[in-house]
């Protein structure tokens, strides 16, 4: 099966949708597929080449990734924005043969996505990422309510003229029909590769960092930006801190609040306790999760949660509000705690984990089963291809 995926979020950005469009390439094409991706042109960048179809045309290429002419910019974080219309890009699909195309997004290269399908009269799958009325912080002087109503009745009407519409977790298809969406929605799940979390090393990063083995360590990995309700996680283990010295708090990730967060921080009078490890490669990440103790988590825009399945696999107990997404990745009181979005209930939660390592252990070795069970990649992907059969099917 020759398939198209395009993205407005890809290589080198570190987060969610890069994350499960790589992980499912790679495992469609262990299958033998051949998956074409199309991302916006990143400065300085280069892709990693791959095989390209012999039969392809001799113009210069990067494997099987082409790259749309972008503007780069950078508010609150660097987000390349591609530019959806390129005669060059109109001549290689042309040349191409696909059988389905995938999106990831609703517009720029969604819409591009949207009118290939249309010309050639092929399945178009969207999977829906984003609870985009938690992103309104991006769009600078525009009112918040206007900007929630456009983007989610442009995402709702493109999700209506896809074929399939996939949905990271289960947790968020209620919501999506609530805001009008018609087509049926499967839930499919980033999975798992667990290759990539073979041979983590504990030890490495506690003494990077000084954290002594009879101390605590939870670890909060993300984009340290408003949507991820960050504040409210460093407001509810504020007192943990300041009351035990023996518990510390390691961040892994980067974002437009660092500063913020850090001033918080010193007035609380919290900072030797608090760790900010900035952005971690991701091949890095598993050390991160085995030198922790508590996984702490507070977003309540997900739609799946990658980053917390991630921790779940290598053993980790979760603190996590209770929202869409975690919601559909792990089971209350039995690999972890999820509170109200209350700072005492979640420090309570946490309290009650670094009080007991019998709790912990049980735990953690739970969300592990949980991950290895039902979110490897394997499982999903084979999930993903039946959608694509049936995509194909519809079209017939």
């Amino acid at each position: 099966m020759n398939i198209a995926i395009f993205t407005n979020n890809y290589l080198p950005n570190p987060y969610g949708v890069t994350v499960s469009v790589e992980t499912f390439r790679e495992e469609l094409e262990k299958r033998g597929h051949t998956v074409y991706i199309f991302a916006p042109k990143w400065k300085g960048y280069v892709d990693v080449p791959r095989a390209c179809p012999p039969e392809y045309f001799s113009e210069k290429n990067s494997g099987r990734v082409f790259r749309y002419p972008s503007i780069d910019i950078e508010f609150k974080f660097r987000f390349p924005l591609p530019i959806p219309y390129c005669w060059k890009m109109r001549r290689i699909l042309k040349n191409l043969k696909i059988d389905i195309i995938h999106s990831q997004h609703p517009n720029l290269l969604g819409s591009v996505a949207l009118r290939l399908a249309r010309k050639r009269k092929i399945p178009l799958v969207f999977t829906w990422h984003t609870l985009y009325d938690h992103y309104t912080n991006f769009v600078p002087l525009i009112p918040k309510k206007w900007v929630e109503k456009y983007i989610i009745k442009k995402a709702v009407d493109y999700a209506n003229s896809a074929d399939i519409v996939i949905a990271p977790t289960a947790s968020i298809i209620a919501i999506l029909k609530k805001w009008g969406v018609k087509k049926e929605i499967i839930p499919i799940a980033t999975g798992i590769k667990a290759e990539k979390f073979d041979g983590a090393n504990r030890e490495g990063i506690r003494k990077k960092y000084g954290i002594a083995e009879d101390e605590s360590l939870l670890l909060l990995v993300s984009r340290l930006t408003e949507e991820k309700n960050i504040e409210f996680v460093f407001r509810s283990v504020k007192e943990i801190l300041k009351k035990d010295k023996k518990i510390k708090f390691l961040v892994a990730g980067d974002g437009y609040l660092l500063p913020k967060l850090k001033k918080y921080c010193e007035k609380e009078k919290i900072s030797a306790s608090v760790i900010f490890a900035g952005l971690v490669p991701r091949a890095e990440l598993k050390n991160y999760y085995s030198a922790s103790d508590i996984f702490v988590y507070g977003s309540k825009s997900e739609t799946q949660g990658i980053i917390p399945l991630e921790a779940m696999y290598l053993e980790l107990p979760i603190v996590a509000v209770d929202s869409t997404g975690i919601s559909s990745l792990m089971l209350d009181k039995a690999n972890g705690f999820l509170v109200r979005e209350k700072e005492k209930e979640f420090s309570d939660a946490v309290l009650k984990l670094v009080a007991d390592k019998d709790l912990r252990e049980r735990f953690g070795k739970a969300s592990g089963k949980i991950a290895r069970e039902n979110f490897t990649s394997e499982v999903s992907t084979e999930k993903l291809l039946k959608a694509y059969a049936r995509g194909i099917e519809q079209r017939k």
